[in-house]
């Protein structure tokens, strides 16, 4: 009994995880941790351009589809492996990012550089080997580029935010380029400003948060104006609705027997849903993309107003 008092009372006031580093089961999730699991939806986007070409509607399709979503996830992974392996010992003196698996020590700083490494290669040679060449280049670019963005790229002002853009538009594209869908300019235009605007309003509104409390997160956000910001994403937000509404009024080589004009309708749900999200932007709370669409029910709403007219556009019925 005696001895069971003095192990009490040497017990920790926390107690260690039921996964440490050493078990297999804590290494496993804190590697998956890592891969940002969270940040996987915004790989959907490799849909983008088949669902704007209307090739969607094939098993084919979809099978080399769910390929690419798969190994642009693993090129994402191996990004985010090697940018906290990198970033480990400041993230610990950081009070949110200290709790990564990697600063915490449930991934050992060697093993996240070795698995990040592996899946860097295997994503562009699977795609080399089952994927158009061009696919394969892509996703060598992406990796190239993103981790340039790690070791440097991060702390250039504009240079920055041209990097993390066209990582969406690296996304969007890529689905095209497996499907082999030539890829329009208005296309091409729409995402690329359409990417700027959010990656633009979400620095904006981590600079509006920020204020007075320098250190918070990322140094580079000192270097910016909020006028600069704010003047980034109303530039591009302006650039998207015109690339899309240029889109939605040319008739060129479009059979005209649909029941309603979807692609001019559909302008104005896609209006509405930049301008809802610009509310967002300017009150200094437009964070992560999807977390801004999924807690606002009219903005989510108005997406699935633009989804049914575009689809309705691109089938012309």
């Amino acid at each position: 009994m005696a001895d069971t008092t003095v192990l009490r009372q040497r017990a920790p006031e926390h107690p260690p995880s039921t996964d440490p580093p050493g078990r297999p089961g804590g290494l496993a999730r804190g590697l998956l941790k890592t891969a940002r699991p969270r940040q996987w939806v915004k790989n959907v986007l490799v849909v983008a351009a088949p669902a704007a070409a209307g090739e969607l509607f094939s098993g084919a399709a979809w099978g080399r589809l769910a390929l690419v979503f798969a190994l642009f996830t693993a090129a994402a992974s191996a990004v985010y492996l090697v940018n906290d392996a990198r970033d480990a010992d400041a993230d610990r003196a950081h009070p949110v990012k200290r709790h990564r698996p990697v600063a915490a020590g449930q991934v050992p700083v060697p093993v996240a550089y070795a698995v990040g490494g592996a899946l860097g290669v295997l994503a562009p040679a699977t795609a080399a080997w089952l994927c158009p060449p061009a696919v394969a280049w892509l996703l060598a670019a992406y990796l190239v580029m993103q981790l340039a963005y790690c070791v440097s790229l991060k702390h250039v002002l504009v240079v920055d935010l041209a990097v993390v853009t066209t990582g969406f538009l690296m996304r969007a594209m890529i689905g095209g380029l497996a499907l082999g869908i030539p890829l329009s300019r208005w296309f091409l235009i729409t995402t690329g400003f359409g990417a700027l605007f959010m990656v633009s309003a979400k620095r904006y509104s981590e600079a509006v948060q920020m204020a007075g409390a320098a250190g918070a997160t990322r140094a580079l956000l000192t270097e910016y104006t909020t006028g600069y910001l704010r003047f980034v994403w109303q530039l591009a937000a302006g650039v998207a609705v015109l690339g899309y509404c240029l889109w939605a009024m040319e008739e060129g080589g479009v059979p005209h027997a649909s029941v309603l004009p979807w692609r001019q309708l559909s302008m104005v749900a896609f209006i509405l849903a930049v301008l809802r999200y610009a509310v967002f932007a300017d009150r200094g709370t437009a964070g992560e993309p999807e977390d801004v669409v999924l807690r606002d029910r009219a903005l989510a709403l108005i997406g699935v107003v633009w989804l049914a007219m575009y689809a309705a556009a691109v089938a012309n019925w």
